[in-house]
């Protein structure tokens, strides 16, 4: 990837502005080769990687991924300790490179439960990128879209009970307001790997129009190339939000 200070390339005619991905299969991909669970998820970790580098080649300039919902912390205790051990290394791995390569990175979903080296290493990195705009890189974490929604809602309660908001004026566009992707686009492609047919609790007022692409690859096997092909299909769609085209 060119570094921040070269120019943005030139956004791809009828390219997703903004992609969002499940990323799905870490843990079968790992079992069909007979390694543990967490090798699994390192080895995802590293597909993220490639991914965000082909961003600006197919005109992709959001992309969010869905790294830990708040469901996962039923896993066993081993994988999830694992998990978050993954997570500060890969922060304090990939700091350096995502600053110089123009990627800007936010963290969505609820910090409270998670620790305080974590929870500092994602301030951190945040505030560090908060000037680069090649990538915008959004990483949800302990996340989901019901549990966004829950206080997204507390809060807009509150300034209502404040006195701040007048109920009367609440639509559909004071919502998206409080939500925790408020200063992003909708995402245009959601991509789910590995087979699964569902959305999992990811983004769900976000995703209201997106376009969905379920894919059989597990997630580290997910290239560039795949993903490439997907945006490029998605150029494709007739998407009309309701509406009927003459």
């Amino acid at each position: 990837m060119p570094s921040a200070s070269h120019p943005t390339s030139e956004l791809v005619p009828g390219a997703p502005r903004h992609v969002a991905i499940i990323m799905d299969g870490n843990g079968r991909w790992a079992t069909q080769r007979g390694r543990p669970r967490l090798f699994g998820h390192h080895a995802g970790a590293k597909r993220v990687r490639e991914i965000v580098e082909a961003c600006p080649d197919f005109g992709v300039e959001y992309l969010t991924i869905f790294a830990f919902s708040t469901e996962n912390w039923k896993r066993t205790q081993v994988e999830v300790a694992g998990l978050m051990s993954l997570f500060r290394r890969y922060i304090t791995k990939e700091t350096r490179a995502l600053k110089a390569e123009g990627v800007r990175v936010r963290f969505i979903g609820d910090r409270v439960k998670l620790d305080d080296k974590l929870i500092k290493l994602m301030n951190d990195l945040e505030q560090e990128t908060e000037l680069n705009t090649r990538v915008h890189l959004t990483i949800a974490l302990n996340y989901g879209g019901r549990d966004e929604v829950a206080r997204a809602t507390q809060r807009l309660a509150h300034d209502v009970a404040a006195g701040l908001l007048d109920p009367d004026d609440v639509d559909e566009e004071t919502l998206p307001r409080y939500l925790d992707t408020h200063v992003l686009p909708d995402p245009d492609l959601v991509i789910r790997t590995s087979g699964e047919a569902r959305i999992s609790n990811f983004l769900l007022w976000q995703s209201a129009y997106a376009e969905y692409e379920f894919i059989d690859t597990l997630w580290p096997d997910f290239s560039k190339a795949e993903f490439g092909e997907l945006c490029a299909s998605f150029g494709c769609r007739d998407r009309r939000f309701g509406a009927v085209k003459t």
